[in-house]
C-alpha cells in the first residue's frame, strides 16, 4: 500500500494567488508560492478532473466557487486517501467562514490553520472527524465550567448575605430613631465603630455596584474565530478595557445583535428617493403555528400613511387597487370620504376643499386580516427534532407558500441546549450563525422567493426535543402581503396626474412556531 505523503494544503484564487497554506514539510515560502502559481496553468479546462500530476508532485483539488481547496502530496501517495482528506478539508473551511470568498478565508487565516494541523501532522493524515477537530480546536474544559458555576454560586450566596445585613442595619438603625436612642455602632475591619446607618449605606450601595448581570459562559464556539481556555476571565476586565478606549477618544463599535426585528429594519432600510407626494405602506404580522402544524393565530396590520412635504399638493386623491381575496377589512380614516372610496377605491378628504396636512405622515388607510386558515400562512417552517443515541438529530425545513412574496434578511432562530457545546451541522441551504451567549442557532437566508422557496437545515446536538422549541422568525419584505396599492395620484381641481414616490414594507412583528 502506498505511504500518503502531504506536503501542503492552501485555499488559493482560480489565478493561483495563495490565500491560506500550510506546509507539513519543511517548504520554503518562495516554493510553495511557485507551485500554488504553477497550479491553474496544469488545469485542463475541457475535462473535469479532481487532480492533476507534474514530475515531481500531485495537485488534488476541489472548486468552492472562485477558489480552490488544494492539497499538494508527492506521486506516491494513496490517491483514494488523498481525496477523502481533501473533502474534510473542505467541510472545514465552512465552520469558520460564513461566505467562501478572499476576505472571509483571510480573516480566519489562524483558525483555519490550526483545524489544518488536528487533520495532518508531519504530512500524514489523523484519524479524526469534523466534530473531533471542533472539540480540540475549541479547548473545551469541563473543570473551567465546574469553578465558574462554583464561583457564581459563591458570589450569589455572598450578596445575598449583604442584602440581609444591610436589611438587619437599616431596621435596628429605624427602632434607635423611634426609640429616640443614638443608633448602635457596628465596628469595622479593625477599625473604630461607625454608626448603623452609615454602614447599612455603604452595604448597600456596594450591592447596587457589584449586583451587575452576568452573562452564563458557554463552551460553544461561535461561527467567528474560536478562544482558548481561559481561567478566571472576567467580563469586567473587557468593560473597562472599552472605557479606557474611550476616554482616549476611540470611537467603539456596538453590536446590533440583540436589536429587535423593527429597530434592524430601520437600520439597514436603503434611503428612499421621495417625492413631494410620499406614501409608507407598511404591514406587521403576528403569527403563532404549533410544533406539530395548524395555525394557532394569524393577525396582520396594515396601514398606508401619506406625507405631503409640498402645499400646492394638498388636494389630491389616491386612487386604490385592492387585489386581495383573503378577506382583509379595510378602514379609512375619519375625514376621508368612504363612499367616495367604496364605490370607485379613491382616497380623498369629505370636503374637497380643504387639504391634507403638510409634513406630517397622515393613515388614510388601515387594514386587518385575522385567520387560523393554514393555507394564509406566508412561510411554513417544519421543524422536526428526532432522538439518537447521542442527543438529538434536528432537521428544519421551510416553504414560502406565497409566490409572489420576495422575503429578504430571513433568520430562523433555534433555541439551544445551554452548556452542550456547538451544534454539528450536517447539511444546509444558505448561512449559520451559533450565539453561544443566547444558546440560540440563527439560520440565515439573503431571500426567499419563488425561485428559492424551499430549503432545509439538519444539525444534531445533545438534548431533548422539547429543547428546540420556540422557532422565531424574523424578516423583512419591500412587497406588502395584502397586495393592496396606490397606483395613482390626481388633483382634485382638473384631475391632473401627480408624481408621488411609494415605500412598501412587510415586517415581523411575531413569528413563532411553539
Amino acid at each position: 500500500m502506498a505511504i500518503e505523503v502531504l506536503l501542503a494544503a492552501a485555499v488559493c484564487t482560480k489565478a493561483g494567488k495563495a490565500i491560506v497554506s500550510r506546509q507539513f514539510v519543511e517548504m520554503t515560502r518562495t516554493r510553495i508560492e511557485g507551485l500554488l502559481a504553477a497550479f491553474p496553468k496544469l488545469m485542463n479546462t475541457g475535462k473535469q478532473h479532481t487532480f492533476v500530476e507534474t514530475e515531481s508532485v500531485r495537485y488534488v483539488y476541489q472548486p468552492m466557487e472562485k477558489l480552490y481547496m488544494v492539497l499538494i502530496t508527492t506521486k506516491n501517495s494513496n490517491i483514494l486517501e488523498d481525496l477523502e482528506t481533501l473533502r474534510l478539508f473542505s467541510r472545514v473551511i465552512p465552520e469558520y467562514c460564513r461566505a467562501l470568498e478572499e476576505n472571509e478565508i483571510s480573516e480566519h487565516c489562524f483558525d483555519l490553520i490550526f483545524a489544518f494541523d488536528e487533520i495532518v501532522a508531519l504530512g500524514y493524515r489523523e484519524n479524526v472527524n469534523l466534530a473531533q477537530i471542533r472539540t480540540f480546536t475549541e479547548m473545551d474544559s469541563h473543570e473551567e465550567k465546574v469553578f465558574r458555576a462554583v464561583r457564581e454560586t459563591q458570589e450569589r450566596e455572598a450578596k445575598a448575605e449583604m442584602r440581609r445585613k444591610a436589611k438587619e442595619l437599616q431596621q435596628a438603625r429605624r427602632d434607635a430613631e423611634r426609640q429616640g436612642k443614638k443608633a448602635p455602632g457596628f465596628g469595622g475591619f479593625g477599625s473604630s465603630a461607625v454608626s448603623g446607618g452609615s454602614t447599612a449605606a455603604m452595604i448597600t450601595e456596594t450591592i447596587i455596584e457589584t449586583d451587575k448581570p452576568k452573562v452564563a459562559p458557554a463552551p460553544a464556539r461561535p461561527s467567528g474565530p474560536s478562544k482558548a481556555l481561559k481561567l478566571g476571565a472576567k467580563g469586567k476586565e473587557v468593560d473597562n478595557f472599552v472605557d479606557k478606549l474611550k476616554s482616549e477618544g476611540e470611537t467603539i463599535m456596538s453590536s446590533n445583535m440583540g436589536k429587535r426585528t423593527s429597530e434592524a429594519t430601520k437600520v439597514h432600510a436603503p434611503p428612499i428617493n421621495m417625492e413631494s407626494v410620499h406614501m409608507k405602506i407598511e404591514e406587521k404580522i403576528t403569527l403563532t403555528c404549533g410544533r406539530d402544524g395548524g395555525l394557532q393565530n394569524m393577525e396582520l396590520h396594515g396601514m398606508i400613511m401619506l406625507r405631503i412635504s409640498d402645499d400646492k399638493f394638498g388636494r389630491i386623491r389616491l386612487h386604490v387597487e385592492n387585489e386581495d381575496k383573503k378577506g382583509v377589512q379595510l378602514q379609512t380614516h375619519p375625514n376621508v370620504d368612504k363612499k367616495l372610496f367604496t364605490a370607485e377605491s379613491l382616497i380623498g378628504l369629505k370636503n374637497p376643499e380643504k387639504s391634507f396636512p403638510v409634513n406630517s405622515d397622515v393613515g388614510v388607510l388601515k387594514w386587518r386580516l385575522q385567520t387560523t386558515e393554514e393555507s394564509f400562512i406566508p412561510l411554513t417552517i417544519n421543524c422536526w427534532p428526532s432522538e439518537s443515541g447521542n442527543g438529538c438529530d434536528v432537521n428544519i425545513e421551510y416553504e414560502l407558500q406565497e409566490d409572489n412574496l420576495e422575503l429578504n434578511d430571513v433568520i430562523i432562530t433555534i433555541p439551544l441546549p445551554s452548556g452542550v457545546g456547538a451544534p454539528v451541522i450536517g447539511e444546509i441551504d444558505g448561512e449559520y450563525r451559533h450565539d453561544s451567549r443566547r444558546n440560540t442557532l440563527e439560520w440565515c437566508l439573503p431571500v426567499i422567493d419563488a425561485k428559492n422557496k424551499s430549503g432545509s437545515l439538519e444539525f444534531s446536538i445533545a438534548g431533548q426535543p422539547n429543547d428546540f422549541f420556540p422557532v422565531q422568525v424574523s424578516f423583512i419584505s419591500k412587497r406588502n402581503y395584502c397586495n393592496i396599492q396606490v397606483t395613482k395620484v390626481t388633483q382634485v381641481d382638473g384631475n391632473s396626474p401627480v408624481r408621488f414616490s411609494t415605500e412598501t414594507t412587510f415586517l415581523v412583528d411575531k413569528y413563532e412556531i411553539l
